[in-house]
Order: C-alpha cells, then structure tokens, then sequence
C-alpha cells in the first residue's frame, strides 16, 4: 500500500506527516492546514488568535472573535485542567516567560465553558504549548482519514496521533525513546489512538545566575518542576488527551514508591489510557500498557 510523507518545521519543532491511500494533493492540504494552526496558535506570533487573546487578557479586555479551531483549543485546556484538578493549567504565560521561556527555543474569542472551568486559574496568559501540538495531531489526521485516505501518521514534535493501517496494511509501530541513552526503550503498536511524552531533558536552558530550567512547570510553585522523572509517556485515544495526562505523570510522581501507588497513574488509567516513566534507575508501567506492547502481543 503506497504511502507518502512529508517532514516540516511547525509549532516550534518538526512535524511527520504520513498518508496512506492518498495524493500528494492530500499530503499538501495536510501540511498547509497544520500550518493554518501554527498561525492561530503559536504565542510566538503576534497576530496569532491566541496572541490577541493574551493582549485582550492583559488589557482586561474582552477576548476578539476566534475561529471554531481556536474555540476547540481553549475548550480542550480547560477540560484538561478539570479533569487534572488543576495539575494541568494552561494559564501559566507569566510564570513561564519569567522561568526564561519567552520566546521560540527552536526558532522554527475564548469559550465562555473555558472561562467557568478554569474559574481560579491566574489569567496571566495563555500558552499552547504541548496541547496545542497534540490538538492539531488530531485535527489533520481527521482531515486526511475524512479525504479518503486509509491511514493517517501526524506527529509534531513528538505528540503523535495514528488511524487507520500503515503503509504496510497493518498497525502502526512507535518506538519510545530511553531519554537516558537515546536508545528504543519500547516499541508499541496503534490502530487509532496517541502518543505523547514530556521529557524534562528537551527543552532546557540556563538562567542568568546559571539555574538550570526547563519548559515543565509545577503549578503549585510557578516554575520548573522538580521529578524523579526522566519522561513520561502516554498512550491514550486523541493525542491532546495524551499530552495533558503526560504532564500529570511528570509531576505528580515523588519517587520510586510513588510508581506503585500514585494518583496521576490512577487518574491515566481511570480514563483508559496507559502511562510508561522512566527515572535514571527505572523504568516503570501501568498494567494497561501490556495492551500496545510489541513484545507483551507476541509479535515481531
């Protein structure tokens, strides 16, 4: 089965666009939409709709009219801080810049639901960040599967979301990175679901008086977050999903015991999802993983 792909600087890091079944028109119109919203979303461009809505926040003035992909944006953030009681807060701009995170590392209307369910958050901004990515993995992979295509990969900068066969005809595999060495720590297998991980070794920088940052704040402190935790990797149904509940097992784990008895892995299976930690001395799972794992099926 013929599948075309495409590799393109998007929302700060490299996007992988794979379409099986389809055209290169198709792979066109896939790259150009994620590119539409890049334009809506990113922070870093200030006739962003998300810009605007930060420059209407700051001057205490109402949010401008946004398009339904920006409304679907702010909607998600905001379930992802309900169902993470907070843990999860897009409304951290502030916090962010000052941790020395105000601009690109890379260099490449608000809903009135998100204004009730973030209800106490501070409004000092909002940043996409790793949702923003996710979201628009499941936007275009919808897109292309709705054009006809038999199978979808998009990835950006690292949020992954699959449906449908690889070229192939059959699942498509994922290998997950070991941050500690670069090697394949696990491979999984997808029909229709995300991949997303939060690694505090991928985004990092110094601060002026040599403190050592990166981009995973702790909303209870309003900075870097401190963890055992090299990464944490999800695997859930829509990548959005995966990316919040990626941020919820980076930080709410404490140590090595809180691998066997920690609310954030609870919280990801309750809602069906699988989780894999990795700290300098463990690798560690939720018993749903077994469910995507190549070895655990017993293919090869």
């Amino acid at each position: 089965m013929a599948g075309l792909e495409r590799l393109i600087p998007a929302m700060g890091s490299m996007a992988h666009l794979v379409i099986v079944g389809g055209t290169a028109d198709l792979l066109d119109a896939a790259a150009d939409r994620l590119c539409e919203l890049e334009s809506r979303w990113s922070r870093f461009l200030p006739t962003s709709e998300v810009s605007r809505h930060n420059a209407a926040l700051a001057a205490g003035e109402p949010t401008p009219g946004v398009s339904d992909d920006t409304n679907l944006l702010f909607d998600r953030a905001a379930l992802g801080y309900q169902i993470t009681a907070g843990r999860f807060d897009p409304y951290r701009l502030a916090e962010l810049t000052a941790a020395g995170y105000g601009e690109s590392l890379d260099r490449y209307g608000r809903s009135p639901l998100a204004v009730d369910l973030l209800g106490e958050a501070p409004r000092s901004g909002f940043d996409p960040g790793g949702i923003g990515k996710g979201l628009a993995a499941d936007l275009v992979t919808a897109d292309i599967m709705a054009a006809g295509a038999d199978g979808a990969l998009v990835s950006v900068g690292g949020d992954l979301r699959v449906r449908g066969c690889n070229p192939d005809g059959e699942s498509w595999r994922i290998d997950i990175e070991d941050p500690r060495d670069g090697s394949v720590v696990e491979t999984v297998l997808l029909d229709d679901g995300a991949v997303a991980t939060s690694s505090q070794l991928k985004r990092r920088w110094m601060t002026a008086d040599g403190s050592p940052r990166h981009h995973l704040l702790d909303p209870a402190t309003g900075t870097s977050a401190t963890s055992p935790v090299l990464s944490a990797t999800i695997i859930a149904a829509e990548a959005w999903q995966a990316e919040i509940l990626s941020k919820v097992a980076f930080l709410d784990a404490d140590g090595e015991a809180a691998f066997t008895h920690d609310a954030g892995l609870e919280l990801i299976e309750s809602l069906g999802a699988a989780a894999l930690v990795v700290t300098p001395d463990l690798v560690a799972t939720t018993s749903q993983w077994a469910r995507f794992e190549l070895t655990k099926a017993g293919r090869s």
